[in-house]
């Protein structure tokens, strides 16, 4: 059995220690203190994964017409197996950024537009699942990214996935 120090595992130092997001990560912060991503940092990634994929939901989000449906808040795809992170404010961000973050592209959330986007809470308690896959193989979906598009691109690509769970 593997020990847990070698598990490939998923952090993040901006989410307290309650597993609170803070409001700077959501639309309810203020200023240029809203709406920015959080640091996400892994480790252990497995042998044989080429590149990584996240993607981010509030998997409480409720549906007007009927029960829960995840809302995606963000899509990261191509990032080297080779990075341990990715810094707190990246999204956005990742062309400008350059060197090992070159390749790395951000899709479309629920929104609709690309990029970290958590949607105003109308009450507390919303669990948001953080969840990385380690693939075989970079993925091209063209020019528009989706959650949907990416799921479906992986299978039979997954090495391993690394799930980290907060609430706002």
């Amino acid at each position: 059995m593997a020990n847990a120090s070698d598990e490939f595992r998923l952090a993040s130092s901006g989410i307290d220690h309650e597993g609170r997001i803070p409001r700077k990560y959501t639309s309810d912060g203020q200023g240029t203190q809203s709406g920015i991503s959080p640091p996400i940092e892994w480790y252990n990634v497995p042998d044989g994964a080429k590149t990584l994929a996240l993607v981010v939901e509030d998997i409480d989000a409720p549906d007007p017409g009927g029960p829960l449906v995840p809302w995606t808040v963000w899509v990261v795809i191509n990032i080297p197996a080779t990075l341990k992170r990715l810094p707190e404010g990246f999204s956005g961000k990742e062309e400008e950024m350059g060197g090992d973050y070159t390749g790395v592209k951000e899709g479309n959330n629920d929104f609709k537009v690309p990029g970290w986007r958590m949607p105003k809470m109308a009450s507390s308690g919303h669990r948001f699942e953080f969840k990385l896959y380690a693939l075989d193989d970079e993925i091209d979906l063209g020019h528009k990214v989706t959650k949907d598009k990416l799921m479906e691109a992986i299978e039979g690509h997954v090495v391993e996935e690394a799930v980290l769970m907060a609430v706002n």
